[in-house]
């Protein structure tokens, strides 16, 4: 066998054993009479020691010879350390080495294998199966396994089975673009990669799997974002006979055991609040509820005045910051600056601070008085020390404009520790937006969404106003999960069709098999995806995916790594009938 222990077990009682390693070199100490190298593995580090007055000559010249990365197996006996390391699990002993064979030899590595690496981003993806070497990234994986196996866990004990579904389906319109895969044996044709299961996880509850899940690969061909991956991890679940109260309760309950069983955090019953309470208060509909600085509308307060940009503004707006009340002038410009970069596009701000005498100064104090700001100061829940900053324009715009100020203000001031997890659950998601260029309305999350039931007769009349049978769960700003009780009949989700303007022919053409499926008695169900990737970073307390997936693509959606995406061989494209039009 090529090793009895790993690198990260030995320890005082193993003292006299004779043992068998193998792993990397990780570095060597050469003192000339006396050469020190640490081996490493998955599971840790342990000292070898070579002593030139006691090793065998041949073994020792052999050390020599050990360069980083190097893969080695190694013998001896375990002995006790004379100066000990006790930052490390095996850092109370060594081996003495009998024994040493090469099985490897390796390039010197383009970075340091070490926690603190000196390779950058690039040529870390490029050599990726080195980086997972590294200890933050192995430990990202291994984390990421430990929450998969969570997950499993919990809900095969609730008697959900995992489904795998077909990776080559069928193009449905789901908001992104698909991934298409051309089929040699059916000319002129194509299969699509899954954006999610969703028609499948239907189908499984048609066919009696009353609570499915998988943890699946999804697809979305889309421009890529910061943060994004074109290939991600999903949690997917489905449940039969179910409303939207038991959906909420077993997945906060599975949330709520990966927090207990993962970080060791006790959560209370999670919050619940509506998605126009969640634009109204915080400028978006997945909020950071560790801190405050909810937004407090001005308009009766600051309007109607002398100050004509407001009087012109739909909606006038503010936060109050806490304790930022003595920000200098020049501290006040670079946010004001901030907010008026294009990636915000606002065309300016207004300032009031908050005195600790009680009074205020303010950027407008031409136009308004101390009482006139007192207001604002309710307003907004400003108290002495604070600073209320203030947008105003078009509502929505300046919505999100004030949301973008409220993140950044919050990371800026240290609000947003990662070791604090605030989740909630958004409800009541608008069924409809209207999309100005095409004209007509879009499905918010997807056309198998169900209405609530009460609002039904909006369809005709007022469309927009028609609240969805969804929900979010948040999870520190950040939408962890998403779901809704689905439309379970042929003659509601035909209508649905219609108001989303699909013609009956297109309707049949792209969903006729699962409108089929809903004539042989299709039960009520809903069910929940979270995305596992930012699920993971946001519970290992990162701001970033990446590191928990094992072969990343860049920004560019392009694996440095193994050159893909790439153009493939001309009989390979003749195969497949298909003719490259290159502009």
């Amino acid at each position: 066998m090529y090793r009895s222990h790993n690198c990260g077990e030995l320890n005082a009682s193993h003292i006299n054993t004779e043992v068998t390693l193998a792993g990397w070199v990780q570095k060597s100490r050469d003192k000339g009479f006396m050469n020190w190298v640490d081996l490493r593995d998955r599971y840790g580090i342990t000292q070898l020691i070579f002593d030139e007055g006691r090793s065998d000559k041949i073994v020792f010249e052999l050390a020599k010879t050990l360069g980083r990365e190097f893969v080695i197996q190694v013998k001896g006996k375990v002995i006790e350390r004379e100066s000990k390391n006790p930052n490390l699990p095996t850092g109370d002993i060594e081996l003495f080495v009998t024994e040493l064979t090469i099985l490897n030899a390796a390039l010197t590595p383009p970075f340091t294998i070490e926690d603190e690496t000196d390779g950058g981003e690039d040529i870390r993806m490029k050599y990726r199966y080195l980086d997972i070497r590294r200890n933050p990234v192995k430990n990202s994986l291994l984390f990421r396994h430990k929450v998969a196996m969570e997950v499993r866990k919990y809900l095969s004990d609730l008697d959900f089975c995992e489904v795998e579904t077909p990776y080559l389906i069928k193009s449905t319109p789901e908001g992104a673009r698909d991934f298409v895969v051309p089929s040699r044996m059916n000319e002129g044709q194509f299969y699509a990669l899954p954006q999610s299961p969703q028609t499948f996880k239907q189908l499984l509850m048609v066919g009696g799997m009353d609570k499915y899940f998988q943890i699946v690969k999804c697809f979305r061909d889309e421009d890529l974002r910061a943060d994004r991956q074109p290939e991600f991890t999903q949690i997917d679940c489905e449940m039969a006979f179910v409303e939207q109260e038991d959906i909420l309760n077993v997945f906060e309950g599975l949330t709520r055991h990966l927090l207990k069983e993962i970080k060791g955090v006790d959560v209370a019953k999670f919050p619940r609040i509506t998605y126009d309470y969640a634009i109204k208060t915080y400028g978006n509909d997945k909020p950071d509820i560790r801190f405050g600085m909810e937004f407090g509308e001005l308009n009766e307060v600051a309007q109607n005045k002398e100050f004509p940009v407001f009087n012109a503004a739909e909606l006038v707006v503010g936060i109050a910051a806490p304790g930022v009340g003595n920000y200098t002038r020049k501290e006040i410009d670079a946010l004001i600056e901030w907010v008026k970069r294009p990636q915000v596009g606002a065309s300016g701000m207004v300032y009031v601070k908050c005195n600790e005498d009680g009074t205020f100064k303010s950027s407008v104090d031409k136009f308004y008085d101390q009482d006139d700001l007192s207001n604002w100061a309710k307003t907004t829940g400003a108290k002495a020390g604070d600073m209320i900053f203030v947008l105003s324009g078009p509502a929505d715009k300046t919505r999100t404009q004030l949301s973008a100020l409220r993140m950044e203000l919050a990371t800026r001031l240290g609000l947003r520790n990662p070791a604090v997890f605030a989740p909630l659950w958004v409800v009541d998601f608008p069924l409809l937006e209207f999309d100005e260029e095409s004209g007509r309305y879009h499905a918010m999350h997807h056309p198998f969404t169900s209405p609530k039931p009460e609002d039904m007769h909006l369809l005709e009349t007022d469309p927009g106003k028609v609240r969805a049978n969804a929900y979010d769960m948040v999870l520190n700003g950040n939408e962890i999960g998403g779901g809704s009780i689905r439309i379970h009949d042929k003659a509601t989700q035909q209508l649905m069709f219609k108001y989303l303007g699909f013609t009956p022919e297109q309707a049949k053409e792209q969903f006729g098999f699962l409108m089929d499926a809903f004539q042989f008695g299709a039960p009520p169900h809903g069910g929940l995806a979270f995305g596992l990737d930012r699920l993971v970073a946001i519970l290992g307390g990162q701001e970033t995916i990446r590191d928990f997936i094992a072969f990343p693509k860049n920004n560019s959606g392009r694996d440095v790594m193994i050159d893909a995406p790439s153009a493939i061989d001309e009989s390979q494209l003749k195969e497949l009938h298909i003719k490259l039009s290159v502009q």
